[in-house]
C-alpha cells in the first residue's frame, strides 16, 4: 500500500472534518447505524477522549491524529492510515486493523485485547500495551492479498501483555519484547531474528518453527514449560549471554 502513495500529499496529511464536525456524526449515530467515517481525511486532528466504539474508519486517513485515551473498542479501521498516530492508552477491544498503515504509531498502554491485527506497525511503539487473546498472525485460509499479518519489525513491545495471542507468521524481527508475557501466546514460525526477548515469559509459549536468529534470550521466565522449543529454527544462534 506504500509504494507510489506521496505522503506529503493534502490527501495524507489535511483533514476535511473539524473535531465538532466528528462529534456532530457520533451523536446522531445509533447501534444500528454507527458514525462512518469511510475514506475520510482525519490527519492531524485531536480526537483525544472521544468515545469512537464500533466506529468505520475504513481506508480512513489518520496520520499523526491524535487518539489519546480514546475508546475504539470493535471500531472498523481495516486499510487505515494511522502513521504516526498517537493512541496512547486507547482502548480497542476487538477493533479491526486489517491491512491498516499503522508505521511508528503510538500505543503505549493501550488495550487490543481480542483485537484482528494485520497491520504494518513497524517502528511502533506499545510499551505496556496488551493484546492480549488478539490475532495478529496470518490467517492461511485467505491470502489472496498476499502473507496478511502484522508486521512489527523494530517495534517496542517492551512488557507487553501478550498473554494467548495469536502470532502465527508475525515479523517481530529487532524488536525489543523486555518483560513481556507470552504466556499460552502462539509464536509458529514467527520471525524473531534479532529481537530482545529478555526476561519474556513463556510459559505454554508454542515456538514450533519460529526463526530465533541472533535472539537475544537472556533470562526468560519458564522456559522449561515452553513449547515446541525444540522445533526453533536458529537456536544454536541465540544470544544467550
Amino acid at each position: 500500500m506504500m509504494r507510489g502513495v506521496d505522503l506529503s500529499s493534502p490527501d495524507m496529511v489535511m483533514a476535511e472534518m473539524t473535531r465538532a464536525d466528528v462529534e456532530a456524526a457520533l451523536a446522531s449515530a445509533t447501534a444500528a447505524a454507527p458514525a462512518d467515517f469511510t475514506g475520510k481525511r482525519l490527519s492531524g486532528l485531536d480526537l483525544s477522549g472521544l468515545d469512537l466504539s464500533g466506529v468505520i474508519f475504513r481506508a480512513a486517513r489518520l496520520n499523526k491524529t491524535k487518539l489519546v485515551g480514546a475508546r475504539l473498542d470493535r471500531a472498523v479501521l481495516d486499510q487505515a492510515w494511522l502513521l504516526e498516530a498517537d493512541l496512547t492508552r486507547a482502548s480497542l477491544k476487538g477493533a479491526s486493523f486489517f491491512a491498516a498503515q499503522m508505521l511508528r504509531a503510538r500505543l503505549d498502554g493501550a488495550d487490543l485485547s481480542g483485537a484482528r491485527i494485520a497491520a504494518d506497525l513497524t517502528g511502533a511503539s506499545l510499551v505496556g500495551a496488551s493484546i492480549a487473546n488478539a490475532h495478529l498472525g496470518a490467517d492461511m485460509r485467505n491470502q489472496s492479498m498476499g502473507l496478511m499479518r502484522a508486521v512489527l519489525k523494530s517495534a517496542n513491545l517492551e512488557r507487553v501483555n501478550a498473554r494467548g495471542a495469536d502470532l502465527f507468521r508475525v515479523d517481530l524481527e529487532f524488536a525489543s519484547l523486555k518483560g513481556a508475557d507470552l504466556t499460552g501466546a502462539s509464536l509458529k514460525n514467527a520471525q524473531l531474528g534479532g529481537a530482545d526477548l529478555t526476561g519474556v515469559t513463556v510459559i505454554d509459549t508454542d515456538f514450533d518453527g519460529a526463526d530465533l536468529v541472533s535472539a537475544k534470550l537472556i533470562a526468560p521466565i519458564g522456559l522449561d514449560r515452553a513449547r515446541n522449543f525444540d522445533k526453533a529454527k536458529s537456536r544454536d544462534r541465540l544470544i544467550k549471554q
